[in-house]
């Protein structure tokens, strides 16, 4: 039995780093992202003996690419393991972006491949801390509108219940992880059905290229930084290791949960006041 792993957004950051993880675990690895021409690079590199790996264009907003990507995958095998990492981040789009690609498209993709799903399947999400920190201002209607991501009035819906203020990109990213996380325990319920798995990680500020960027455009933060307890950003690595084990068998009895991985940010965040 040919064993199948999909790994989104790994042409960079922490999806490169979960690529590296899963590599020797599954017979076929498929590299999803939008970079092409990098994603291709990453699957030469990692491509050896106990693992074939494939590069696929896939943009994530996309609902065709996600399909098609879901189709090959079925094709290669039996799926056993998906790391969602692709997304964006505030400073790389407007508010309807954030939502559309780090809410709308996680949504799609688990729709997809959730009829792939056998026992033994696990899939995990990223999802952010700063779904945690601005928890404690969710109200039931804004949940309710989260929980339609799909629904063809979600964009309208979001900014009905917001208005303005949901139309900072940083309040809009910050919804949409929140969002996945939601989903991720609703879909606990339909994936057990098959004996299948799905977990959802937050990193807090992470050194990457994408993490980078938000230090460097976003004072805040560099001041959420300043108050992480361990003192410093994480790695990609730290993050790919958390979503490796969820992915394995190790990690067997959890499902529809999260696992914040912020150095303690959170933690320091909740003892001083909320900062949103």
């Amino acid at each position: 039995m040919t064993q199948v792993a999909i790994v989104t957004g790994a042409a960079s950051g922490i999806g490169r780093a979960c690529a590296r993880r899963l590599v020797g675990t599954v017979d076929v690895l498929l590299l999803a992202d939008v970079h092409d021409d990098a994603v291709g690079q990453v699957a030469d590199e990692l491509s050896g003996p106990d693992t074939r790996c494939e590069a696929v264009a896939t943009d994530i907003a996309d609902a065709p690419a996600v399909e098609r990507l879901a189709g090959l995958a079925s094709e290669r095998g039996t799926l056993r393991a998906v790391a969602h990492a692709a997304g964006i981040s505030p400073t790389m789009g407007d508010w309807e972006q954030m939502l559309v690609v780090d809410l709308v498209g996680t949504a799609r993709l688990v729709e997809a491949v959730r009829p792939l799903a056998t026992a033994g399947t696990a899939v995990v999400c990223v999802a952010s801390m700063a779904a945690q920190l601005v928890h404690d201002h969710a109200d039931p209607a804004l949940d309710a509108v989260l929980d339609e991501p799909l629904a063809p009035t979600f964009l309208d819906a979001y900014r009905d219940v917001l208005g303005e203020g949901g139309q900072d990109p940083g309040m809009a990213y910050a919804w949409a992880k929140r969002g996945v996380r939601r989903l991720v325990q609703r879909e606990a319920v339909a994936f057990g059905s098959a004996g299948a798995r799905i977990c959802s990680v937050s990193p807090g500020n992470i050194d990457t290229p994408m993490g980078r960027q938000e230090l460097e455009r976003q004072p805040g933060m560099q001041a959420l930084g300043d108050l992480t307890p361990l003192g410093r950003s994480g790695e990609a690595d730290e993050i790919a290791a958390v979503i490796a084990f969820l992915l394995s068998d190790e990690a067997s009895f959890l499902s529809g949960t999260d696992v914040l991985v912020d150095g303690g940010a959170c933690a320091a965040v909740a003892q001083m006041g909320s900062i949103v």
